[in-house]
This record gives structure tokens, sequence and C-alpha cells, in this order.
């Protein structure tokens, strides 16, 4: 693995958790809840989010093994019963840190192809290129991992949102063993993650290069 590519990574890696998590904390607060700003993480400087296993160990060993980049940050207070909107609100906060990941994702995918990084062929082996990459592929993994409705990712609280109550209850109980989770889907459900991750992955590739026209 190039040093280079891993630098750049990393830096991705902060850059893309940092955005994502204040996205929660700035949605979190937009919809009436303090909780985010009076601890501190209504804010763009990665040292209030960073997680040093979920946001630097975890998508590095992935980089070196080859596998989707994803990674997580320490997870945004909110009190759901000071959101508005009641669960759809909740929903928002959650969703919306996925969707910042797809953003960026396209954002750079586009500005890839219209300074000529971006061809047919993929992306140019120059330093700008490889950054963009980075930009493009970190953050459609992010997207991707956060978006399986598992708690406590991100999507599993659109499917709280729309679940009957003996499933929100379930769900519950086990987002309280959340770093746990993580860790066992890593360590044990990784080959069917990656297959899920990178089936979505390329159709959300295949889906910007048709509007991009490459």
């Amino acid at each position: 693995m190039n040093f280079t590519v891993v630098i750049i990574t990393l830096l991705v890696i902060l850059v893309s958790m940092t955005i994502h998590e204040a996205m929660h904390a700035f949605m979190g607060y937009f919809l009436g809840d303090q909780t985010a700003k009076a601890e501190g993480r209504l804010s763009l400087n990665p040292i209030r989010h960073i997680d040093p296993f979920l946001t630097i160990l975890l998508p590095l060993t992935l980089l070196v093994l080859g596998a989707p980049v994803f990674g997580g940050a320490k997870p945004v207070p909110f009190n759901p019963h000071k959101v508005r909107f009641g669960e759809w609100g909740v929903a928002l906060v959650a969703i919306v840190g996925p969707l910042t990941n797809l953003v960026l994702a396209f954002t750079f995918f586009g500005i890839g192809v219209s300074l000529g990084f971006v061809d047919k062929f993929g992306f140019s082996p120059s330093l700008i290129g490889v950054t963009l990459q980075a930009f493009v592929f970190v953050n459609l993994g992010f997207f991707a991992f956060n978006m399986i409705p598992i708690p406590p990712l991100d999507g599993s609280r659109v499917l709280y949102a729309l679940a009957p109550d003996f499933v929100r209850n379930f769900m519950r109980q086990v987002e309280q063993y959340g770093l746990v989770i993580i860790m066992a889907l890593v360590m044990v459900g990784s080959p069917f993650i990656s297959l899920c991750m990178n089936w979505l992955i390329i159709h959300t590739l295949q889906l910007f290069i048709l509007i991009f026209s490459v």
C-alpha cells in the first residue's frame, strides 16, 4: 500500500466523518434539540468527533486489506423527546449523516469529471486524481455502511420510524450494545457486509457515470 495513498485516505476519512457527524448535530439543533450544542458537537473540529478505533484504525485496516472502507465516530448525542416531528424527526437526524456522504461522493465525482481527472477509464493516477478517488470511495463506503438498518447504524432509525412497537422495543434494547454490535458485524459478518456494500457502491457509481455521461 502506497504511503501517500494511506495519508490521503486518512485525511479524507477525518474530513468526511467530521462533516457526517456535524450534520447529525446541526440537524438535531435545527429540529429543536440543544443536546449536541451543549456537549460541543455542533462543530467542524475533527477532535470533537474522532473515535480512535472507528474513525482511524478500522478504516485504515480495511484499506490495507482491500475491503470497502467504512467507519464511524463518537455518536452525536441527542434527546429524541426534544426533536420536532417525533420519530420522523429522529429519522431525519440519523439519515442526514449518510446522505451527506452520498452528496460528498457525488460532488467530488462531478469535480473529477469536470476537471478531466475522471473518464471512461477511471480516475487519473495523479495526486489530484487519487485524492478525488479517495473522497468518492470513502464517502460511498460510509454511506453504504451507515444505511444498513441494524442498530446503532443510521439506517436503523429510518426502520425504527416505520416499525411496529415490538420491533422498536427490540431495537431499543439492541442499540445499547452499539460498539459491540459494530465489532461483531466487522469480525463475523464482514463477507456479507462487503457484498452488500459493494453492490450499493457499484450501482451508485453507475448512476454517477450515467448522470455525468462518462
